[in-house]
């Protein structure tokens, strides 16, 4: 069946338009997230795809249009297409123009800054940025198309196994960009659906925990956290409950890894990006790979969850029970009352208290990583809140976790999205695996590059296995100094 003339044009408005644009929109939105203004920005990004310069898919054909020569040995074409050089020109552009801005005078800001910044930048965007990273994209994307084409799905095989490793480092959102350079160059997006295998191996996981568990806050953390990871976000899969028992994660990377080796065997390539599982099934609908889709899901939910179920978790109330068993034992010989284990956290920022509930990020307000409390910092210094093993320092600098003598998991992350500074303003001073006091200093981080960036340093401090406690209650409020309590947690 042909549909009319006029609906598949309208079709191709509703598809194309984006891409058409994508240059505009990619310097605009980094400029947003770098501290730039986004009108200029969004300027210099339709600049890079004017009508006015040679468009470079009609150049790429072969046809009639040819490139542009600038003083006669300068090829220039419009940027259509391209994603890396728009986000350079993003960066260099917004740095540049928050630089021109603190020499300009007040009263002629308005008027020199955004010009200064637009004829500055389109000059190096075109001449030199442009052409020199549009090379370096070709290559990205070639090397992507080459993995993604090993034979007998070893590219889906060997990107699955590694995707949610990448999640927990906090680097994942660097394939956004190979995905929209996919997109912009082939209209398909086989990654979508190698990741997609991945995360739902991920909360598969965790429904095993879930299942598994008679520990009814167990429960009630895993099967959250695993529709969280069902919706695209696995974070809280992780660290609430997979890391957290270790064997749930490791196996649920090679369920990933071979239901992204069945990803790509099948040849399965998305629409576009930034949808996965349930959500995702709007990417493969059009193409006539649905049922191919759902079969990769099924399979990648089958193994994550048998493998979990089978060889991942002893049902941690066995384990209480016991422990509960050996306690009494003691009681009985020595007359003595043992108590529970309990312990307070002192806050690891100095600052006011903000209630977790008004955080905003939903991954930390809902309450699906945990219980805690977050704090808005007056300084830009990380302390440890209490005597405890450092179990994971991330690479950027950005969060910590602990865990005390009473086995409280502490995770502690500066700011939300701060992961996108990619460790700029942020200085950690320990290691995985060093022991600390109450008090020790973790890192440093500074407000102000948070600030200029466009995002927020409010710090969440979250217990992440709040369900092996019988409480964890935030119990301070205010302003918190160094040494104040502001987590209570009771075994």
């Amino acid at each position: 069946m042909t549909l009319p003339e006029d609906v598949t044009t309208y079709t191709q408005i509703l598809t194309d338009t984006a891409f058409i644009i994508l240059p505009g929109l990619v310097v605009w939105s980094t400029f947003r997230v770098f501290g730039g203004n986004p009108a200029v920005g969004i300027v210099l990004g339709m600049m890079l795809v004017s009508g006015s310069l040679p468009n470079a898919w009609a150049v790429a054909s072969g046809g009639e249009v040819t490139a542009m020569n600038f003083f006669g040995f300068i090829p220039v074409v419009g940027l259509q297409g391209s994603v890396l050089p728009a986000f350079i020109i993003g960066v260099v552009g917004a740095k540049f123009e928050k630089a021109v801005r603190k020499v300009v005078p007040d009263v002629l800001d308005l008027l020199v800054t955004p010009f200064v910044t637009l004829l500055v930048m389109s000059i190096l965007g075109l001449f030199v940025i442009g052409p020199v990273f549009h090379v370096v994209e070709n290559y990205i994307l070639l090397g992507t198309k080459a993995i993604l084409n090993l034979p007998f799905g070893l590219g889906g095989f060997l990107i699955g196994g590694v995707h949610q490793v990448i999640v927990v480092s906090g680097v994942h959102h660097i394939f956004n960009l190979l995905e929209v350079q996919l997109l912009a160059a082939d209209h398909v997006n086989p990654f979508n659906a190698i990741i997609t295998a991945a995360m739902t191996a991920q909360g598969a996981a965790t429904v095993a925990v879930g299942v598994k568990t008679k520990n009814p806050k167990l429960k009630t953390l895993a099967f959250p956290a695993a529709l969280s990871a069902f919706l695209g976000i696995t974070e809280p899969a992780i660290f609430g409950v997979n890391l957290r028992f270790r064997k749930p994660f490791f196996l649920s990377l090679i369920a990933g890894a071979i239901g992204g080796g069945l990803a790509s065997i099948l040849g399965l390539a998305g629409t576009g990006n930034g949808i996965t599982i349930i959500p995702g099934t709007m990417l493969y609908i059009g193409n006539g790979q649905l049922a191919q889709y759902l079969l990769m899901v099924a399979v990648s939910f089958a193994l994550g969850f048998a493998l979990t179920y089978m060889f991942g978790y002893e049902d941690e109330a066995e384990v209480a029970s016991e422990t509960t068993t050996e306690r009494l034992a003691d009681e009985a010989v020595t007359g003595t009352i043992v108590a529970p284990s309990e312990g307070v956290i002192q806050t690891p920022i100095v600052g006011d208290v903000v209630a977790l509930s008004d955080v905003n990020d939903p991954v930390f307000s809902s309450g699906a990583m945990g219980q805690g409390i977050a704090v808005k910092p007056s300084q830009d210094v990380v302390y440890a809140p209490a005597d405890a093993e450092v179990t994971i320092v991330f690479p950027t600098g950005h969060a910590y976790g602990l865990k005390t003598a009473n086995g409280a998991e502490i995770l502690i992350h500066v700011g939300i999205d701060t992961v996108s500074m990619n460790g700029e303003g942020f200085n950690h001073k320990v290691a995985q695996g060093d022991k600390v006091k109450a008090g020790d200093v973790l890192g440093t981080f500074d407000s102000a590059k948070i600030a200029a960036a466009g995002l927020d340093n409010t710090t969440m401090v979250i217990v992440t296995n709040t369900a092996d406690f019988a409480s964890v209650n935030p119990v301070a409020s205010g302003s918190v100094a160094k040494g104040d309590a502001i987590i209570e947690v009771k075994a």
